[in-house]
């Protein structure tokens, strides 16, 4: 069966079947993969406080290596897509490998940077000197190491532009527990390894990373077109790439400026901000596979104007995200301590968290809007609408109102989240709404030529 026939139920399979098919393995990889992060600040933290401190200092920077990564597969997934509803299946294999080529020079560029201003950029997280050591030394293996992450990023989306999610669910699932096997092995040392710290909870992330990136190889490396053809691919990849790029890249770069906010009150707001992205992960995340999900789906049936389909996977994506985001409410409204307690026991984390936590906890229900429909806006190509929404969430509303609430003191900083939330979403449904109302008198009128 050719690679386009595999991807044509997007388009014939009804929506509910195709959500229960992609939906599920994708999600659960992605929850899997979020224990990255987890374990390394459950078990780091039981190390030492301050590492546990570095690890939120240096979240930031991961997060560019999943912008990278995983926004250069989107552009790969989506492209794919839609030259598969074209029946261009030799386009398809051609920009897959494109996009093995742009993994391979994004992570070589990526490294080289990142060890030049490591240091440096440590420094504005942190004054602590033994916080500022562990955070470089952290920082620097993840960053050379991650030549895995940027070549799963793509191998997976080129899976799932083919409907296949399952192998990118088992290499997540591989590369998460291979993580956490060698996590308490090398952070404390175990039957002649010495304990490494937190340079051995570095290593344990590199290693699952390249464990995933192995599993997905199979089947997703294809050759890549001649030099003179490769503008005609990349072109296409960033343009409907961009949009997750700088999302997370924004998502990277107001973190960042959260951090050095909080850094002027104590290192413990600071661990607190990393612990809350660690610990929300567990139901962003799934939200994150949600939308790998319909990205393909929506662009596959936008490019045949199929647009009821196209409202239906809407509708099942908001539900979907509504039922991680109330688990998330109930979790950091109602049990905060009991979070926070998983990582650290210092009294000032506890302090601050705890009504930090309940006030994130508040912005989960509007994020079902605030994070899928950038998505969706995305997959149909209005790239310019996805990119104001992002920033709208992520820089004019969080950043802008984190810092004046931090003027005030350390308490209100945290209103910032679901003030942020809310509006976005509020203007994310109007866009909508917009886009549902163009839809429909574009089918109005195609029918009625035909019915005069």
């Amino acid at each position: 069966m050719t690679d386009a026939k595999d991807s044509a139920f997007l388009g014939t399979e009804s929506i509910g079947k195709i959500m229960l098919k992609l939906a599920p393995p994708v999600m659960l990889a992605q929850l899997i993969y979020a224990l990255y992060n987890i374990v390394d600040s459950f078990f780091v933290g039981r190390y030492s406080g301050d590492g546990l401190t570095a690890l939120s200092v240096i979240f930031p920077i991961q997060l560019i290596i999943t912008a990278l990564a995983v926004g250069t597969g989107v552009g790969v997934n989506t492209y794919m897509a839609r030259l598969y509803a074209a029946g261009d299946d030799t386009g398809a294999r051609k920009t897959a490998g494109t996009g093995l080529l742009l993994a391979l020079a994004t992570w070589a560029l990526f490294a080289v940077i990142a060890v030049l201003i490591m240091r440096p950029y440590v420094m504005t997280g942190t004054r602590s000197p033994a916080v500022i050591d562990a955070a470089v030394t952290y920082g620097t293996i993840v960053c050379v190491g991650s030549l895995g992450s940027f070549l799963e990023g793509i191998f997976s989306k080129v899976h799932q532009s083919r409907g296949n999610m399952r192998l990118p669910m088992i290499a997540q699932i591989v590369g998460a527990v291979t993580n956490m096997i060698l996590d308490p092995v090398l952070i404390f040392g175990l039957g002649g390894i010495p304990a490494l710290g937190v340079a051995g909870a570095a290593y344990a992330t590199v290693v699952g990373q390249f464990a995933a990136a192995a599993i997905t190889a199979f089947g997703a490396v294809c050759k890549p077109p001649r030099i003179a053809e490769l503008p005609r691919y990349i072109k296409p990849i960033y343009k409907l790439g961009y949009p997750s790029i700088l999302m997370q890249a924004l998502y990277t770069v107001y973190i960042i400026f959260l951090n050095a906010i909080l850094a002027t009150f104590s290192d413990a707001a600071v661990t607190v901000l990393g612990l809350y992205y660690k610990m929300q992960s567990f139901f962003f995340i799934p939200i994150n596979g949600l939308q790998t999900c319909i990205v393909p789906i929506l662009s596959y049936n936008f490019a045949r104007k199929s647009y009821e389909r196209c409202k239906k996977i809407m509708t099942y994506s908001f539900l979907i995200a509504l039922i991680f985001m109330v688990v998330g409410f109930v979790s950091f409204v109602i049990f905060p301590d009991a979070v926070i307690s998983l990582f650290s026991s210092d009294p000032q984390v506890h302090k601050i968290g705890k009504p930090a936590f309940r006030i994130i906890g508040c912005s989960f229900f509007s994020a079902v809007f605030s994070l899928i429909l950038p998505v969706f806006f995305q997959a149909i190509g209005k790239g310019i609408s996805s990119l104001m929404l992002s920033l709208c969430r992520q820089i004019f509303c969080l950043l802008t109102l984190f810092y004046l609430f931090s003027l005030i003191g350390l308490g209100f900083t945290w209103i910032a989240f679901p003030a942020a939330e809310t509006i976005t979403g509020v203007v994310g449904l109007i866009l909508y709404v917009r886009t549902l109302r163009h839809w429909h008198r574009e089918s109005v009128d195609k029918i009625a030529p035909n019915e005069v």
